[in-house]
């Protein structure tokens, strides 16, 4: 599938559903960017429950989040008003940026805030500007406690970008669950078992059978220490804010009449303010070459940056176009049906049709 079409597509879905040209594009390219670094999962699969939210109300039309505290200095708080999260998320870190310009630092945290799709790109725009950049969101509870058996904390996702000259750097992007859900779901569908780090089943006991899984809850990654660092993201984006947090937090596909309710919390550090902007370049680079110059274990071809993989996928799929799945490919076909608008002519391509 071509990602222009599939881009033009889904905008006009949204400008279906009640978004004007400019912010029906900006989502539309959010989620395509999604599917074109492989993270199908913030893709335009997501694209049936942004239409039932915008339509149901949970999700309003402002492009810009409502100041709520902000004196000048390294931080602030913005109220999201349950806008979508790609307006309030580029606003925020934007603000952040601004002032790690000014002080070394900023720090934003926006509360009533909705899914802003992958977390990464919101980093990546304080690392163009010359800062380490960092995004987090807090979700509804998906996973224990260690040890527990009942969902206490999101798997919450926490990004993290770093300048670098000459394309030196690099960005994290990670939720904080051992496996995503979706593996777990294909690994029912095929049969096979799951390694018992993956999930619990419906007592809290590790299993490794994914039907008694998707019964369960995911499990933290690295244990206790992926817990401790979904709580503490919960802390910073929702505590920190004034805003929901726990289970405050209501889930995006249980009922599309009630606000996600969600919080995000940004960070710039703007390098120039510490050891300054050649140094630091210099140093990532030498990090980086470190890095990729290591010794492979036996079977692996080559060592790659966190993010990086994803980077040459998108680079990749640009041209070769998107394998998008045919239900995400049905389920932009109902959302128009269900806003009455028809979809662009697709483009052909002799590489990159839906398979």
């Amino acid at each position: 599938m071509r990602p222009e079409w599939l881009a033009d597509a889904t905008a006009t879905v949204f400008e279906g559903a009640g978004l004007n040209s400019r912010q029906a594009r900006v989502l539309a390219d959010s989620l395509v960017d999604a599917d074109l670094h492989g993270v199908a999962s913030h893709g335009v699969m997501l694209v049936p429950m942004y239409v039932s939210r915008l339509r149901n109300g949970s999700v309003t039309l402002a492009e810009t989040a409502d100041v709520v505290r902000d004196d000048g200095g390294a931080a602030a708080v913005l109220d999201g008003a349950h806008a979508l999260g790609q307006f309030t998320g580029a606003q925020a870190m934007t603000l952040a940026v601004e002032k790690a310009k000014r002080l070394g630092v900023g720090a934003v945290t926006v509360r009533h805030a909705f899914h802003f799709g992958r977390a990464l790109p919101y980093a990546e725009l304080a690392a163009e500007q010359g800062c380490i950049g960092v995004a987090m969101a807090n979700t509804r509870p998906l996973m224990p406690a260690h040890g527990g058996a009942e969902a206490v904390v999101g798997n919450n996702p926490l990004a993290i970008a770093v300048p670098g000259g000459e394309g030196a750097g690099f960005g994290l992007d990670m939720a904080l669950s051992e496996a995503a859900l979706g593996k777990i779901r294909i690994a029912a569908a095929e049969g096979r078992s799951i390694p018992d780090t993956w999930a619990t089943d419906e007592h809290g006991l590790p299993t490794e059978d994914p039907a008694a899984a998707l019964a369960g809850l995911l499990l933290p990654v690295g244990g206790a220490k992926g817990f401790g660092l979904a709580l503490v993201v919960d802390i910073l984006a929702g505590v920190l804010s004034g805003g929901a947090f726990g289970d405050a937090v209501a889930p995006l596909y249980k009922d599309t009449t009630v606000p996600n309710d969600c919080s995000h919390f940004f960070l710039a550090l703007d390098v120039e303010h510490f050891v300054g902007r050649a140094g630091f370049d210099a140093g990532v680079a030498q990090l980086a070459a470190a890095v990729l110059g290591s010794r492979p274990r036996p079977g692996v071809e080559r060592i790659m940056l966190p993010g990086q993989p994803e980077a040459e996928r998108a680079r990749r799929t640009a041209v070769d176009g998107i394998a998008l799945d045919p239900t995400t490919l049905a389920g932009l076909h109902a959302a128009a049906a269900e806003v009455g608008v028809t979809l662009p002519a697709p483009v052909s391509h002799s590489v990159g049709a839906v398979r």
